[in-house]
Order: C-alpha cells, then sequence, then structure tokens
C-alpha cells in the first residue's frame, strides 16, 4: 500500500478482518455466559441473623476498663425504635465498643440485629443507614456526568450500570455456584468490553480496534496471572474474609486471586486502547499522506506518556486499597526485603505487576491494529466510511 493511502492490488480491507474477528469473539461471550449463568442462588451457610432499620431515642454512656488492662472504652446501652413486621417496639442494646463500632447519637438512622438466645432475643446495633445519603452522592455524580459529558455523561452511566450489572449478577453469582473463576472473569470483562465500549464511544471502526486491543491484553493478561501466581505460591488466602469465602463456599481461592487481577484490568485497559485508537485517527486526519509505520510512531509515542501516568495510577490505586496494611508494616518496623516476601504483600505485588505488563501490551497492539485498520479504510473509503467515525 503505498503512503497515500492506495491499494497495490486486490485488498481484503481491515474492518472486514476486525468483524470476522470480533464477531466470533462475541458468540464466544455469549455461549460462556449461558454455560456459566448460575442456575441457583447457593443456601446460605448459617441462617442469618435478622436485622431491622431503626432509629436512636437515647444513649447512656459509662466509661469502662478494657479486658487485661487495655485503652478505657464507651460502654453503656443504647435505646432504640426498631420496625418489625409485627410493628415498631423500642429495644435496648449494648453500646458497643471498639475500632469498628458505629458512633451514635441520638436521633441517627441505625441497622439492630436480633439474635435467638434461650434467655430470649439479643440486639445490637451493627451500623448506620446509609441509603438516602449513598443515593445524593450518586445523583451529585450522575448530574455531574450529564452536565459535562451531556449524551456521552449518560451513556458512561449505562455503562457503569452495566458493569455492577455484569459484577452482581453473573461474575459472583457464578463463582458462588461453582464456577472457575477465572473462566467467568474472562467472560465477564468480555461482557462489560463488549458493551460498555460500544454504548459509550459509539460502533465504529476506532472502537471496534479498541475492543480487539483490550481483549488482546486481557488474554495476555489472565495467562500472565496465572503464571504469576503459580511462579509466587500465592494461595488467595492471605486474611479472614478469603478464609471465609474458602471454607464457607469451597472457591478456589487462588483463581479467585486471577480473577480479580483480570477484574481489575479491564477499566484501565479500556482506558488505554480507547486512546491509542483515537490517537490513530486523529492523527491519521491530520496528516493523510502518513503511512502505517508513520502512525505506528506518532500514536506509540503519545502511548509512552500515557502508560507512564497510568502505571502509577494502577500501582496508586492498590496501594490506596492496602494503605492499613502498609501503616502496620511500618509501625511494626519490618525490615523492606521480608515484608516484600510475605504472601500479603507479594500478592499486592504481582496484582500491580502483572495490570502493568497487560497495559504496556495493549499500547502496541492497539496501535498497530489501529494503524493498519486506518490505512486499510482509506484504501476503500466508499466500504469503510459508515464505520470511520471517531469514538
Amino acid at each position: 500500500m503505498g503512503a497515500h493511502g492506495h491499494p497495490e492490488g486486490p485488498t481484503l480491507p481491515m474492518n472486514r478482518i476486525a468483524w470476522a474477528v470480533l464477531v466470533p469473539l462475541a458468540l464466544a461471550t455469549l455461549v460462556g455466559l449461558v454455560l456459566l449463568w448460575p442456575s441457583s442462588s447457593p443456601p446460605p451457610a448459617q441462617a442469618p441473623a435478622q436485622e431491622f432499620q431503626g432509629v436512636v431515642l437515647a444513649l447512656q454512656a459509662e466509661e469502662c476498663t478494657g479486658e487485661q488492662g487495655g485503652p478505657p472504652s464507651s460502654c453503656g446501652t443504647v435505646t432504640a425504635r426498631i420496625s418489625t413486621p409485627d410493628g415498631d417496639r423500642e429495644i435496648e442494646a449494648p453500646l458497643s465498643s471498639g475500632p469498628s463500632a458505629p458512633d451514635l447519637s441520638v436521633g441517627d438512622d441505625v441497622i439492630v440485629a436480633v439474635s435467638e438466645s434461650p434467655d430470649g432475643p439479643i440486639y445490637g446495633v451493627v451500623d448506620h443507614q446509609r441509603g438516602s445519603e449513598l443515593v445524593l452522592v450518586l445523583v451529585a455524580l450522575s448530574l455531574a456526568l450529564v452536565a459535562f459529558g451531556r449524551w456521552r455523561g449518560l451513556s458512561a452511566l449505562v455503562g457503569l450500570a452495566i458493569t455492577f450489572g455484569v459484577l452482581f449478577v453473573f461474575i459472583v453469582p457464578s463463582v458462588i455456584a461453582g464456577s472457575s473463576p477465572v473462566l467467568v472473569a474472562l467472560v465477564g470483562a468480555s461482557l462489560i468490553t463488549l458493551s460498555v465500549l460500544y454504548l459509550t464511544h459509539g460502533i465504529s471502526l476506532p472502537t471496534t480496534v479498541a475492543v480487539l486491543g483490550t481483549m488482546s491484553a486481557l488474554a495476555l493478561t489472565a495467562a500472565l496471572s496465572e503464571l504469576t501466581v503459580g511462579l509466587l505460591h500465592l494461595t488467595g488466602t492471605t486474611d479472614d474474609i478469603s478464609t471465609a469465602v474458602a471454607t464457607t463456599y469451597g472457591i478456589d481461592t487462588r483463581g479467585l486471586l486471577v480473577a480479580s487481577i483480570i477484574i481489575g484490568s479491564v477499566g484501565v485497559l479500556d482506558d488505554v486502547t480507547v486512546t491509542q485508537a483515537a490517537t490513530v485517527t486523529e492523527i491519521s486526519r491530520a496528516n493523510p499522506a502518513y503511512g502505517v509505520g508513520q502512525l505506528f510512531g506518532a500514536a506509540a509515542r503519545v502511548g509512552r506518556s500515557h502508560i507512564a501516568s497510568v502505571v502509577n495510577t494502577v500501582v496508586l490505586a492498590y496501594a490506596g486499597s492496602s494503605l492499613p496494611l502498609l501503616v502496620l508494616v511500618v509501625a511494626n518496623n519490618d525490615s523492606v526485603v521480608k515484608v516484600a516476601t510475605t504472601q500479603l504483600i507479594a500478592q499486592e505485588v504481582a496484582r500491580s505487576a502483572v495490570a502493568t505488563l497487560g497495559l504496556i501490551a495493549a499500547v502496541p497492539l492497539t496501535t498497530g491494529l489501529a494503524a493498519l485498520a486506518t490505512r486499510s479504510a482509506k484504501a476503500d473509503v466508499e466500504d469503510a466510511e459508515p464505520m470511520s467515525e471517531p469514538a
């Protein structure tokens, strides 16, 4: 193909090749969705305590001393009115103490748990109600997105709803039902990529290239995750929550760790691949004489700068989620080498490293596909024009 995009002999347009690859991927995702869809909800491991909504009516606090000479803490009782199927009733519960205990004031909306004992029901205030506050936060986010992004902001909100739907309707129930966490994560990540990218950026050749780049990088991320987790002998069981997941539901925590790396990489990969595909499109418009190599080189330079900032974002995101752990490590004055080799830290290092490798691979993969697609589309404008609108 010449520098000006004229075909040299018969050419199979790149957009046809892209769709020829994308359609089987979409069908495979659909088949995986059907095969892995949870047939029924698993029974709970034990009967959960009843919980009721209530409001704090009064507090009677008194100072008490912790066991074995511990620091003083707050003791006493809390009086609350709870709403039950049999009507409202007033109850008294111990005033909880400790770091995780809710900080209560008169008038607070709370959640009260009730458990049965031989001496009668036992009540405990376990948490605050946050429904109205969460709705307020989500409404503020939605208004800001729509006000700034308009239709794109609205489509982003719909895409966010789809992502949460896939997570809580398919991925989590399927894992609990006993399906392979890695297979479920791959199918779920593919479904999110296909639906959200096309919804947010429209059906276009750049979006199709971004989808293919994301899928390729996800496959590489999955393979690297399996390799790294095996190489470091990680089990995925590092705290009480992961232990409870394994013992209560029999879930493979090692597979769950790999699945979490795959799912955690999707959002950042989407960002990188969409940016690279759009960059190639804009460079091609600004420089119609550029060939595939020139388009790749120019867009790759942009990708290198993008990766440098995104990698920092990935590491900070994992560090932020593990900040209590980092505080504990520093407070104990443990050596860096000793701490880094523990499974708890090694697991987070593996997450960051594998996600970063997937991001790095996504740049040349997507940039190369976009450069080929753009030049091939220009070779047959009439055939590719309906799909060549920028994302």
